[in-house]
């Protein structure tokens, strides 16, 4: 074998390597039943976040984001990371809707809730009813600020 075709299928198989490694290095960001963004683990099954949500008497954070969105990243990054967040969030049910994704019932949640691009947050009741919404970016005091209004609003409504 010539040495400059050796180095061709060297150069290759390197290529083919580097390629490997990297579709298997990426992170996890779903799998059949949670999708992970920053430190948590968002359900991606709505009927079971909403019989879940029902019976804990807790609210349901709907959060809609695609594998694109630069700010859903800035949310992975500066927001659900932040260990204040994350033990906010433990009050609520966390349910993720990839915008790009084909499942009819994510189709359904986006109509309903109005969620055309993302990053978008709709704070709503077991029984669908919006709290808050959050549409776009907020940082991480805004989130926190968003969060403690959706459990003020929910716990009003459990008095009435």
């Amino acid at each position: 074998m010539k040495p400059r075709k050796a180095l061709t299928i060297a150069f290759f198989v390197f290529l083919l390597g580097i390629g490997y490694l990297s579709m298997h290095s990426a992170p996890v960001l779903s799998d059949d039943n949670y999708s992970y963004h920053g430190e948590t683990e968002w359900r991606t099954d709505f009927s079971e976040a909403e019989q879940l949500a029902s019976e804990q008497d807790r609210p349901i954070v709907i959060y809609f984001w695609t594998t694109w969105c630069t700010y859903c990243e800035d949310y992975n990054q500066y927001v659900y990371s932040d260990p204040e967040v994350q033990a906010e969030l433990d009050d609520f049910v966390k349910v993720a809707v990839n915008l790009d994704s084909d499942q009819g019932e994510y189709g359904r949640l986006q109509q309903r809730y109005n969620a055309n691009y993302p990053p978008q947050h709709v704070i709503i009741t077991p029984e669908g009813e919006q709290l808050v919404k959050i549409s776009g970016y907020a940082d991480r005091e805004a989130f926190l600020n968003y969060l403690a209004k959706a459990e003020r609003e929910y716990d009003a409504g459990d008095n009435q």
